[in-house]
């Protein structure tokens, strides 16, 4: 495959997740701030902004944190700004990317160009990008062969996926102290009703967060994500070697994968928001590594938006 496609289709599984995962952090954001009148709206909103990495020049209203988060095309970590860069991925490999694909993702990328989102109630704007993220996956999953191609989504889309679930599992260990700590990251995963479900109505903070950390049929946990992404790498290997690893990618997830699996869970939680840095700083390697190794004969792009 070319590079320059393997890339592109890296990317839009990396931006499309992006764009789901900040929706629904925000969602939950407004939902908390709607429903706790006692929860101090500065430290929740600078909490969300150090979760997702950028500045907010000393701004941490709500209209703030949804400018920066929601609509603004120049905040790197917009929900806006990232569907953007999967729009751009995706005009990039036209030869790839099935035609229903591009129309769910140009459909959706004309309702955001024409003002909609940012018009609309903050809970609707959030709930619109999500539910478009649901249909341009889904239609993916129907629509594009399952080859190389298919890989590098599901690749780019299970990075994106641990690196985002890791920084909210690290916000919500330093608000350990709060009721609300643990079940307002479920509900961002979008893991609260299986939670419930798995665990039968129990809602300690130990439990959340093994459900979040090691629960391996939960798609938005950590080693379920760690798992698919190390299946993908797998997959772009076959028939190359027999032994041993072939990339610095496979190697950096598959140890990511093992120490959260095998390492009890005590240890985990004693020095959690440690461990879920490093997790971070992991996907970030790994993605330079897949970058090296399959994408170094790619047109030279640069990314206006959506890269952290």
């Amino acid at each position: 495959m070319l590079s320059r496609i393997a890339e592109s289709l890296f990317w839009i599984g990396r931006y499309l997740e992006r764009a789901e995962d900040t929706s629904r952090l925000l969602d939950v954001h407004v939902q908390l701030l709607l429903e706790d009148p006692v929860i101090d709206e500065e430290s929740a909103s600078q909490a969300l902004i150090t979760v997702m990495g950028v500045g907010a020049d000393g701004e941490t209203d709500q209209a703030s944190v949804m400018r920066l988060l929601g609509w603004d095309p120049d905040s790197p970590a917009s929900m806006v700004a990232a569907f953007w860069g999967a729009r751009e991925s995706a005009r990039r490999s036209r030869e790839i990317v099935s035609t229903e694909m591009w129309e769910a993702i140009n459909t959706t990328w004309n309702i955001i160009d024409r003002g909609h989102i940012r018009r609309a109630r903050p809970s609707q704007a959030c709930q619109t990008i999500r539910e478009r993220c649901a249909v341009i996956s889904g239609i993916a999953d129907s629509t594009m062969s399952h080859d190389q191609g298919w890989q590098f989504l599901v690749l780019g889309r299970s990075l994106e996926r641990i690196d985002m679930t890791a920084r909210m599992i690290e916000a919500a260990a330093y608000t350990a102290d709060s009721p609300h700590a643990w079940v307002t990251t479920l509900r961002a995963c979008g893991a609260h009703h299986a939670f419930i479900g798995t665990y039968r109505g129990a809602d300690s903070d130990r439990e959340a967060a093994e459900f979040l950390l090691l629960d391996r049929l939960f798609p938005r946990s950590l080693v379920f994500s760690l798992n698919r992404a190390e299946t993908a790498l797998a997959n772009l290997d076959v028939g190359e070697r027999r032994a041993g690893f072939t990339g610095d990618a496979v190697r950096l997830i598959g140890r990511a994968r093992a120490e959260l699996e095998f390492r009890p869970l005590s240890d985990i939680l004693s020095d959690l928001p440690g461990r879920m840095t490093a997790l971070q700083r992991t996907c970030s390697e790994a993605n330079d590594a897949v970058a090296q190794r399959y994408f170094e004969g790619a047109n030279p792009v640069t990314w206006h938006a959506g890269v952290r």
